[in-house]
């Protein structure tokens, strides 16, 4: 227990222990909430080997409840012959109705119809051998008394009271064995050595206090402070007619709250410290360090001024080499308008070649479209025709005419289709930008005939009207290239001419 026994409090625990110690002796503790009623009952009964015996008191605890601990703490006392002190105090009394079983154990030692019959039974035959070694008469009235003798010697009580309020007046009134059957130890205000003895021993846990002499004048202070107080108080009381009561937990509570704001105090101001130091101490770094700079500033002015003439005169050396480089950036410059100038014309060339060719796209991809569809079955079928129509005939002389032949009859056609799979590669492989020009003259005749169409070809056969569709539209694309081939050839000659000027402007 953290204790702090001054002079008064060592008189209370001889006082207390002198009732306990007497067989039927109990007491009434009374005084102020703080003041040590209850810390000095429990080490009391240490000193002279009793054991505390208390009641754990909750929101639902009633008489029942009392009756059962009581009824506990009996046969601990009685049978088991143990010394208890039986500590209680007024908060733990949630009715008034307690205080009844706790003026019969007082007033008699016994409550009535404490325990039942059969239980009573058994707390007989559990004393019997003691009692009748003591020379008790072995019948159940004399063996009950000897049991309650036992409880009365042995089931000491220590009733810790407060005298504010109306309450101990009210319940000493209802319950006179409160009084007459205790012995009375009045708690008063601590005296001013106690004071100072308690708020040494826990200043004394205070590590920042420099030294005992500083500690032991602001327990004084404090002591002074309280019993300031209580002389406060007096006054209140003669002028208002109230109380008003300075308790000691109410100097513990000082003490305590003194003890944080010191610590909290203390740790700020450390740290401010700290602070403090830290930025003195990058101050110092800061002042050695521009010192450092300032010799260097002034041997890099040194320098700074050596630079400065050694650039005047390049100075003068950049405007004349400036005056000159203005010069060829002039010549430059015009020949840049020259190179742009043909670089958009070999533009605007290559653009219209392409505006022309793309007119041609379509008659080439019709000529690929008919290719696709030749399939070497259709070709297999117009080969074994024995008796073709004349217009499959026509188809086939103009396919002979672009490959170059001279006999144009349908038995050279049918060799020429002899392997489907070699015809139809020569006619995918067929360079259309190469026709010649007497192939077109031998060709004109026959795309001039009305019945040479894809539409009248299908009629007869599928190989006839795709082949008829690839020599049409081949002789189309062949017709527009030739005319574009100029154009893309001078366009090309342009981009040629603008690209070599181009690299000539960027060696400019």
């Amino acid at each position: 227990m953290d204790l702090v026994l001054f002079t008064v409090a060592m008189e209370h625990i001889t006082r207390i222990a002198r009732i306990v110690d007497q067989p039927c002796g109990s007491a009434l503790l009374v005084g102020v909430g703080g003041s040590g009623k209850q810390s000095l009952s429990k080490l009391t009964a240490f000193i002279i080997a009793q054991d505390v015996f208390r009641i754990v008191v909750t929101s639902n605890y009633n008489k029942a409840d009392l009756k059962t601990d009581i009824q506990a703490a009996y046969m601990k006392a009685g049978v088991v012959g143990q010394p208890t002190l039986f500590i209680l105090t007024d908060s733990q009394i949630v009715k008034d109705d307690f205080l009844v079983y706790i003026n019969d154990i007082l007033s008699a030692g016994y409550i009535p119809e404490l325990f039942a019959k059969d239980e009573l039974d058994g707390i007989i035959g559990k004393v019997r051998a003691e009692a009748k070694s003591q020379g008790i008469e072995d019948a159940p009235g004399p063996l009950f008394s000897f049991f309650v003798d036992k409880v009365r010697r042995n089931l000491h009580i220590a009733l810790c009271f407060s005298p504010v309020g109306d309450a101990f007046r009210v319940r000493a009134r209802m319950f006179p064995g409160l009084i007459n059957c205790t012995s009375i130890d009045w708690f008063h205000e601590w005296p001013e050595d106690a004071l100072i003895g308690v708020a040494n021993r826990f200043l004394a846990e205070v590590e920042v206090l420099p030294d005992e002499e500083m500690q032991d004048k602001i327990a004084r202070h404090m002591s002074f402070v309280h019993m300031s107080i209580g002389e406060a108080n007096k006054q209140f009381k003669l002028q208002n007619r109230r109380n008003n009561y300075t308790t000691p937990t109410s100097f513990l509570e000082l003490i305590k709250f003194y003890k944080g704001l010191l610590t909290d105090k203390t740790l700020k101001i450390n740290d401010q410290i700290d602070r403090l130091s830290n930025g003195l101490n990058i101050m110092t770094q800061t002042t050695s360090k521009v010192a450092d700079l300032q010799k260097l500033l002034e041997v890099k002015m040194v320098e700074v001024e050596i630079e400065k003439e050694a650039t005047g005169k390049l100075i003068a050396q950049v405007e004349i080499e400036s005056n000159d480089a203005q010069k060829e950036q002039d010549i430059a410059n015009a020949q840049a308008d020259e190179t742009n100038k043909i670089a958009n014309e070999a533009q605007e060339t290559k653009a219209s070649a392409n505006k022309e060719l793309e007119a041609a796209i379509p008659a080439m991809k019709a000529a690929e479209a008919a290719v696709a569809c030749l399939e070497i079955k259709a070709i297999q079928e117009l080969k074994s025709l024995a008796n073709p129509p004349p217009d499959c005939v026509t188809v086939t002389k103009a396919v002979l005419i672009m490959k170059g032949e001279k006999n144009h009859t349908w038995p050279q056609a049918q060799k020429m289709m002899g392997n489907p799979k070699q015809f139809l590669e020569f006619v995918q492989k067929y360079d259309l930008n190469t026709i010649s020009d007497p192939i077109l003259k031998a060709l004109d005749p026959i795309l001039k005939m009305p019945e040479f169409t894809f539409e009248n070809m299908s009629k007869k056969s599928s190989a006839a009207a795709n082949l008829c569709n690839w020599v049409i539209n081949a002789v189309i694309y062949n017709g527009i290239y030739k005319k574009v081939k100029p154009l893309m050839e001078s366009a090309e000659a342009a981009e040629k001419l603008a690209t070599e000027k181009l690299a000539e402007l960027a060696v400019v």
